[in-house]
């Protein structure tokens, strides 16, 4: 039976071939696939082949006169280490952009702290001052958005509910560095600042139980021994200020976690979301600055400074 089987698949696969191909060469070969399920005992006097599922010709190499080949395989390959060249420079412009981010952010930041100890020097209530950097720059992106320089982002009640979080610590965060600006000098805040990453690490270890190679905790000790000598040779010290950076570290670092637990896979990023946390971080400040400081305060200290230094207190 498998003999006739055999046989019968062969001269079909031949039939098929010759009504195609008239003057084929004898090196062409038909290679066949075609199911073994058949039954032929039923009627053994059938000459017809009789499959239960369809012949099928896996390849025919050439068709008629022209030795061409019906599947082309082109060597894609070649294209690989052009590729892998473009991946290359798309990856180095990504780290000098993000670098260049990091020198920015830090450049301004550092901008915005002498400004800051500037204006608590002459008008020292750091609620209001925290309030007022808050609203100029909701201001801002407000304008952005009215006027087309950025696109709106599109955002959701649930949005809103997630971002909630993470505004509280920011907001904890900005009043902490603003209050112990007013007390200490601009360099001992920033260098307790800079401990920010031994906050963040002890707290994703022992808050969230992640783990960090050895590297990570030794390059930590430096920094901690530099806060540590900074706080302990500083001449001006003032408990609150000191008190104000740690705070701000701190929350600065739960603003970081809940921010990339909360907003993963949100659609809003980048400058939208930082607009959008500044917005409502004014909103939950706004209160509290009047509770704590008051109008009065205010009308009192602006008139003092006024008289001090004059009109150029508002630039």
């Amino acid at each position: 039976m498998s003999f006739s089987i055999k046989q019968s698949a062969l001269a079909t696969c031949m039939d098929v071939s010759n009504s195609v191909v008239h003057n084929r060469s004898p090196s062409i070969i038909c290679r066949s696939s075609f199911s073994p399920s058949l039954n032929l005992q039923n009627n053994p006097k059938r000459t017809n082949l009789s499959v239960s599922k369809p012949l099928h010709i896996s390849s025919v190499e050439c068709f008629g006169k022209e030795k061409k080949p019906v599947i082309q395989c082109k060597a894609y390959e070649a294209d690989k280490p052009i590729e892998a060249a473009g991946e290359v420079k798309s990856e180095a412009a990504k780290r000098v952009k993000i670098g260049i981010y990091f020198a920015t952010w830090w450049a301004l930041n550092v901008v915005f702290n002498i400004y800051n100890k500037k204006v608590l020097n002459a008008y020292p209530y750091p609620w209001l001052t925290s309030t007022l950097s808050l609203a100029c720059g909701s201001l801002m992106m407000l304008i952005s958005w009215a006027t087309r320089i950025a696109e709106a982002p599109k955002t959701d009640f649930e949005f809103w509910k997630t971002l909630f979080p993470v505004a509280v610590a920011h907001t904890i965060g900005h009043v902490a560095a603003t209050v112990s600006m007013s007390k200490v000098a601009v360099s001992f805040t920033h260098i307790i600042k800079s401990g920010e990453p031994a906050f963040s690490v002890l707290v994703s270890r022992f808050l969230l139980g992640e783990s960090f190679p050895p590297a990570v905790y030794l390059s930590l000790l430096p920094i901690i021994g530099g806060c540590a000598l900074a706080a302990v040779t500083e001449l001006n010290f003032n408990m609150i200020g000191f008190m104000g950076a740690m705070i701000s570290n701190l929350a600065f670092v739960f603003r970081n976690i809940f921010s990339k637990k909360g907003m993963k896979g949100k659609s809003v990023s980048g400058m939208n979301y930082y607009a959008c946390l500044s917005m409502l971080s004014l909103l939950i400040l706004t209160p509290f600055a009047i509770a704590v400081e008051g109008p009065q305060m205010w009308v009192a200290g602006y008139e003092t400074a006024v008289s001090q230094i004059g009109p150029q207190l508002i630039w």
